[in-house]
């Protein structure tokens, strides 16, 4: 069953692989057009799932021949990962190697195609004239508002403390219901393991700022709003990294006061909870880190804090306040990042 898993786990990552790759061929090919492309989309979805079937079949056909694929390689144990049985062979001169050189390619220039990168663009003389007069403007800081640019900055330190303070606790008991080497010893632990999962996966996904807009929205603007979009996205990322250290812990501990007699509860408090403190903290405060930074952004969607000062003053085309805002805004992350790896290297 292992193996029928593996091979198709193969196969359908090969089908994909290979159907992306020919998708970009006939793309720089025909060159459609963005609106051709909408229109068709019903088409183009049909004219994938066709290509992936042949991916399949060209993945099976390849391994029937002993060819090694990048779906094989990806998803081999590691210690077969890039094992040669005989004279080595250069990557491009193998299937799966071959395999990922355009599947790469295909990916660096359609990223180039779609984010429109211009570097002449850059050099025109309008542009370089306007960036230069931006410059000279930031670099001469309006300083008659930094006591305002202060209590501002200060506010968004303590919208960033409020929501990993609050979001601590409830990620360390909820990782430990996050944690496989914890719940997977039942059933009903692996329904309350999955659906946990998928509810952080899913609250991860939204960015902090959208969190803002949603919490702005609902409880209006200012520094609550704040507050609670980096809470819920800390409680979600927080979570997956501490469940991440407890099921990397030692299992000796564990085995050791299980064989005491011990619960379930007593053997995560006295066998888990000793080996994960260190890490915790070190994780804590580096996400501290992270909301401070996300803090002085959030204002520009109604977060509070110095991005609701930054906002205003980048809309009036203010520039030299915006430097000044710049100036702050840069020596507390600075004096923060200091702080929080000189915190972490001493926990070590």
């Amino acid at each position: 069953m292992g193996d029928t898993g593996a091979t198709i786990r193969r196969t359908i990552f090969d089908a994909i692989i290979i159907a992306y790759i020919v998708i970009f061929a006939l793309v720089a090919i025909y060159r459609p057009d963005s609106d051709t492309l909408t229109a068709q989309m019903s088409q183009n979805v049909l004219i994938f799932l066709g290509l992936a079937v042949l991916g399949a079949v060209v993945s099976l056909a390849a391994s029937a021949k002993g060819a090694k694929t990048l779906g094989e390689v990806i998803y081999a144990p590691p210690h077969k990962r890039f094992r040669t049985t005989g004279e080595y062979t250069p990557m491009y001169k193998t299937f799966w190697g071959i395999e990922l050189i355009l599947a790469l390619v295909a990916t660096v220039v359609l990223g180039w195609v779609i984010t429109d990168i211009n570097i002449l663009r850059l050099l025109e003389q309008e542009a370089v004239e306007q960036a230069l007069r931006l410059f000279a403007e930031l670099a001469n800081p309006d300083w008659s508002i930094l006591p305002k640019a202060i209590m501002k900055i200060i506010e968004s330190i303590f919208i960033a403390f409020m929501a990993t303070a609050i979001a601590v606790p409830v990620a360390f008991v909820l990782s430990f219901l996050t944690a496989r080497n914890i719940m997977g010893k039942s059933r009903s632990g692996m329904v309350v393991y999955t659906a946990l999962r998928t509810v952080f996966n899913i609250s991860r996904s939204i960015e902090p700022v959208l969190w803002a807009i949603i919490f702005s929205v609902w409880v209006s603007f200012g520094p609550f709003a704040g507050m609670l979009a980096l809470m819920i996205h800390s409680i979600a990322s927080l979570a997956k990294q501490y469940s991440e250290i407890v099921e990397g812990v030692e299992e000796g501990p564990i085995e050791g006061i299980e064989s005491t007699g011990a619960g379930r509860l007593q053997t995560i408090w006295f066998a888990v909870v000793p080996q994960i403190v260190l890490p915790y903290i070190s994780y804590t405060i580096y996400r501290w880190d992270i909301n401070v930074r996300m803090a002085t952004i959030l204002g520009f969607v109604g977060g509070g804090g110095i991005g609701t000062m930054l906002m205003e003053y980048q809309g009036q085309a203010r520039w030299p306040q915006v430097g000044t805002i710049i100036v702050v805004i840069a020596f507390v992350v600075w004096v923060m990042d200091a702080f929080s790896a000189h915190v972490r290297s001493a926990i070590k």
